[in-house]
């Protein structure tokens, strides 16, 4: 059987090198329509969010020579076959290599190209982590016992091409037609109500869509009105906003202040307040970053970093490694390692359970504890975080894993499984006989009800 953990990860104990000097100079302008964008203009927010690029006529107006016909081509096929809208800020856009986009770590995540793409696992579902399912009252999912997700609005300052909610987040496009939710008070009175009614809860995260996209006023009522409940602990506000659009931190200063205002009167109160962004490499890191954090640390906000490994964007053990230790030196703590969702539109992206384990324990002794992500699987059909050693059963062949969680939905399997493409060569030939793979899944999933 061939082993992928030898790919691309290192097997010495050698550690990469590491400098804390964050990119400072006018990358933009590598772009050769914003030639002349001033440090005034690339700094302001409502720029950034003003010339976001929504299309391949945007990046073909915006690159002119930089890339090929073959390359607008590439892209315009990939937005027929991605559930995904494209929407991507001037920063993050800049900051791709453009001299070799169908490689960029960066690119991968925003801009879809239809030669890369692969067929959906047979087992991907548009709700993959069963949301819908445990949804408890409008924009709101209850699903462990002190925990609830609120998600307030359905907009993004970018569009990630992984995202878990791909199925309502973003916008229609010419693959899919979304129903979306958005920001509505009378569906936020009912959310809170329901937490009020329920005292075991005791932690909100506030997501989306992402909380960046909320205008001042909406955050900080829906702040004010979860900390006035009393047995609400802990906020967290989940945002890719640090990452992708920094000038809100640096340049918006009533946004920040509501922030700030939140952090404050949680802290008075003893309850947590704290944002969860989403960095998933070095190459999204750069002085902008250090800008924004160094405003949020002095006002005594906390900052987590959650992500998801992705194939050809982190997924090889120097860049993890980097990333964490530059997330970590400017106080951002490493907290969550995703192994990607089965969604649709991002077999691609995905890995091997396995090579997620072996990451994870690699990366264990390198760096202080408390700065150690932990590496989980959202288990399909709701069963949760769970730590990516703590499977039932795993067949590397196959490609199936079994998840318990007994004090979550006891008596329930769920079951994760790796992108096809990267299986032994005898695991591909048992998912192209229909047969076949439908004997060992039977077989697989027996033996999970006699364990």
């Amino acid at each position: 059987m061939r082993l992928h953990t030898d790919i691309r990860l290192v097997k010495t104990a050698s550690l990469p090198q590491i400098t804390y000097d964050f990119r400072s100079d006018h990358f933009w302008r590598s772009v050769p329509a914003w030639q002349s964008v001033t440090v005034q203009e690339f700094q302001d927010h409502r720029w950034q969010q003003q010339n976001c690029v929504k299309s391949t006529k945007d990046v073909s107006s915006l690159l002119g020579s930089l890339v090929g016909s073959s390359f607008l081509q590439d892209l315009d096929d990939g937005l027929s076959k991605t559930p995904m809208n494209v929407r991507i800020t001037p920063y993050i856009f800049a900051l791709i290599n453009w001299r070799n986009p169908y490689e960029d770590p960066i690119r991968r995540q925003f801009l879809p190209l239809g030669s890369q793409f692969l067929d959906d696992h047979p087992e991907c579902m548009a709700d993959s982590l069963g949301e819908e399912a445990d949804t408890v009252a409008p924009l709101l999912t209850h699903r462990y016992p002190d925990k609830v997700l609120f998600l307030p609005t359905s907009v993004c300052p970018v569009y990630c091409l992984f995202c878990t909610r791909s199925r309502v987040v973003g916008g229609s496009t010419r693959l899919i037609h979304k129903s979306t939710y958005g920001s509505k008070k009378p569906q936020w009175e009912e959310a809170f109500s329901y937490i009020r009614r329920n005292p075991t809860i005791e932690d909100v995260v506030i997501s989306g869509g992402d909380m960046f996209m909320l205008t001042p006023e909406n955050l900080s009522y829906i702040g004010v009105e979860l900390l006035k409940i009393p047995h609400v602990r802990r906020i967290r506000f989940a945002t890719k906003g640090l990452a992708v659009l920094p000038m809100r931190i640096t340049n918006d200063d009533t946004w920040t202040e509501a922030i700030e205002a939140i952090s404050d009167r949680g802290r008075a109160l003893m309850k947590e307040v704290c944002i969860h962004t989403h960095f998933s490499t070095e190459h999204e890191i750069t002085s902008w970053t250090e800008r924004a954090m160094r405003r949020l640390v002095s006002l005594g906000v906390k900052v987590r970093n959650q992500c998801v490994l992705l194939r050809g964007v982190n997924d090889e053990f120097d860049v993890m490694y980097r990333t964490l230790k530059k997330l970590s030196y400017l106080n951002i703590q490493p907290y969550l390692v995703y192994v990607h969702d089965m969604v649709p539109g991002c077999e691609h992206l995905r890995t091997t359970l396995e090579a997620a384990d072996f990451m994870s324990k690699s990366l264990q002794g390198t760096t202080a504890g408390f700065n150690m992500p932990r590496f989980v699987c959202d288990a399909p059909n709701g069963g949760g975080k769970r730590e990516i050693s703590s499977y039932e059963r795993y067949d590397k062949e196959l490609g199936i894993s079994a998840w318990t969680a007994p004090k979550v939905k006891p008596d329930q399997v769920f079951y994760y499984f790796d992108p096809i493409d990267q299986l032994p060569q005898s695991g591909r030939e048992i998912w192209a006989d229909r047969l076949e793979r439908e004997s060992r899944l039977t077989t697989f999933r027996h033996q999970m009800s006699l364990a």
